[in-house]
């Protein structure tokens, strides 16, 4: 598939399955999975497309798994801002995790941390280039923000890893930040 159509499909996808499934015409169910058959009627898509999209996202965004009842579903990994439960169990954290972001907002976040705004979790990565790959999604320069994760974890803040690998928590605060 080219590989600009490839791009506007996953956002497609990802809009429906993070942001906006009733816009999409499909149902999540409470941990955020649709039947593949439903996604891909609602967005005009065939299977071959959802498995190149599914496949070549390096940042594994979706997930693909048999139900119960034998119905193949999908869903995407975080990054929701529509109510899911991903079923995810707190984990201890390495020390160090990562945000990429702009630099245009690193005044923001020195005064006032890391802040989920409208999705689940604050994202976080466990090396600086995933990072800076993350912050590059942004305007202007990029720049890495070093979490001091362990410390956290030591005071009681909560770390999930979704099945990506991408760590997630609710907020970090300023003192925490490495910067």
């Amino acid at each position: 598939m080219e590989p600009r159509r490839l791009v506007l499909l996953s956002k497609r996808m990802s809009k429906a399955l993070r942001h906006d499934p009733d816009g999409a015409g499909i149902a999540l169910d409470p941990a955020g999975w649709v039947p593949v058959d439903e996604l891909l009627a609602a967005l005009r898509l065939n299977r071959a497309e959802l498995d190149e999209i599914v496949a070549g996202n390096d940042k594994r965004r979706f997930a693909v798994a048999r139900g119960p009842d034998g119905v193949e579903r999908i869903r995407a990994s975080q990054g929701h801002s529509v109510p899911v439960d991903l079923g995810l169990a707190p984990v201890p954290p390495p020390e160090r995790l990562y945000h990429g972001t702009s630099a245009a907002v690193l005044p923001a976040i020195r005064a006032t941390g890391l802040d989920r705004g409208r999705r689940h979790h604050v994202h976080l990565s466990t090396d600086v280039e995933t990072a800076r790959r993350v912050g590059a999604r942004r305007r202007g320069e990029v720049v890495v923000v070093p979490v001091d994760a362990a410390a956290m974890a030591r005071d009681g803040h909560l770390f999930y890893r979704s099945e990506n690998g991408v760590w997630l928590t609710d907020l970090v605060p300023p003192g925490y930040l490495l910067i």
